[in-house]
């Protein structure tokens, strides 16, 4: 099982404070911990990265990212995510920019999707997107 790993579960598992993790954090850590096939988006790359300051914690955040296969997207999976926004959008469902990449992404490359992010609810009630369970 490949999943998708959103930004939404990365910040709080990496921010390391205790008392906040939460479903989805505890489940990424299991699957870590069991050696799952967890994949990184670029854009979640640049979200993650962009939210941290000291630049020794930085590069050991990439180092411990790049331990993860990164998905990189085509010109056709932007095309699919255009379509996917339009389609959404025509149910009565308006996902943004990123979140429509995002979940593009996950359904072209037949990932589940690990978030936090609600919204990624309102997509999946709509499309073919396939949600990890907490």
């Amino acid at each position: 099982m490949k999943v998708l790993v959103d930004t939404s579960v990365w910040l709080p598992a990496l921010a390391r404070k205790t008392g906040r993790a939460n479903a989805s954090v505890e489940k990424l850590t299991r699957m870590i911990s069991m050696e799952q096939n967890i994949l990184i988006l670029g854009l979640i790359l640049f979200e993650v990265l962009q939210g941290f300051k000291g630049e020794k914690e930085k590069k050991q955040l990439e180092a411990d990212l790049s331990l993860f296969p990164l998905l990189e997207l085509t010109r056709n999976d932007y095309i699919y995510a255009a379509s996917l926004s339009a389609n959404c959008r025509a149910k009565g469902v308006t996902p943004g920019t990123i979140d429509a990449i995002i979940a593009a992404a996950a359904i072209r490359y037949d990932c589940y999707l690990l978030t936090a992010d609600k919204d990624f609810e309102h997509i999946a009630k709509v499309s073919p997107l396939k949600l990890l369970a907490e």
